[in-house]
């Protein structure tokens, strides 16, 4: 799970730099293919691959649609909001999903886990409002923020979605499905956009990036992911999350972009408490 919110980082970092190179829909419609391509791979190889778990295709239609939504608004945001507020955005979800599962699963948010996801969401807020109390009293968003943050609620009923709608299918075939789903609806989406774009001429980092995310932030997070919730709890799983605005400064200092200032580093320090307070709650039946 170290390796899985370091990987998640770099999108964040990477994005950044290109987010205003292509259309985000296009990019993200092409990311999709090659995860798909990479996941149903994966599948094969590992001797998952089943045609019956592609079923009740209109499933993978309401998870991909989601899981486009909200990467389409994530390199939308990206634009203009800064990698680490972007990633403070980010560590919202937990709590957000905490309520989706409550409405869709009928799960229980106990006590402690709420009063963790509630400090790791201050110290999120904290970061996006760039430590400044006047902007927090004046509720001063940047619009980047506020793009990615309405892709984010998108990520957050995604996560329940999954376990409602998942019938028993491995969770590679699932994913699986699930990107497929995302490219088609991305493809008719950005078709015009795709075609219009000069591939050629792009910039090496669109390159760069579109390969980290399909290969690095997608195909083996799946890996990862699926390794770390069959050992783990699923708070722990979830905890990690607040280590991504931590990797995302690492990853802004390796690129030479610098870091944050020591106020808005206290907010990320918030953070990293809640996944202190989630690592220890080991007491929590499963869910």
């Amino acid at each position: 799970m170290l390796a899985f919110s370091a990987l998640v980082a770099g999108s964040f970092s990477l994005g950044a730099l290109m987010a205003n190179e292509v259309d985000p829909a296009a990019f993200n419609a092409l990311r999709f293919v090659l995860g798909a391509a990479c996941v149903g791979a994966l599948a094969w190889q590992r001797g998952v691959w089943s045609g019956a778990a592609l079923r009740a295709p209109w499933r993978y239609a309401v998870l991909g649609g989601f899981f486009a939504l909200y990467f389409v608004l994530m390199f939308e945001g990206l634009k203009s909001a800064p990698p680490v507020s972007a990633a403070a955005v980010f560590t919202l979800v937990p709590l957000m999903s905490a309520v989706f599962a409550y409405v869709l699963l009928r799960q229980i948010l106990y006590a402690r886990m709420a009063l963790a996801l509630s400090i790791g969401a201050a110290g999120a807020l904290w970061v996006i409002f760039r430590a400044d109390l006047s902007a927090v009293m004046a509720f001063d968003v940047g619009r980047g923020e506020a793009i990615y943050f309405i892709g984010c609620i998108s990520h957050a009923i995604y996560t329940p979605m999954v376990r409602r709608l998942n019938r028993g299918e491995s969770a590679v075939m699932f994913t699986f499905g699930t990107l497929v789903a995302g490219a088609v609806i991305l493809l008719v989406y950005s078709g015009a956009e795709i075609v219009r774009t000069d591939w050629a001429a792009m910039p090496a980092m669109v390159w760069i990036c579109l390969i980290y995310v399909a290969v690095f932030a997608t195909a083996t997070t799946v890996v990862l992911l699926q390794f770390a919730t069959l050992r783990l709890p699923s708070a722990k799983v979830m905890a990690y999350t607040y280590l991504v605005p931590s990797w995302v400064i690492v990853w802004e200092i390796s690129l030479g972009n610098g870091a944050p200032s020591s106020l808005v580093l206290g907010g990320v320090a918030l953070t990293v408490l809640a996944l202190l307070m989630l690592l220890r709650d080991d007491s929590l039946p499963a869910r």
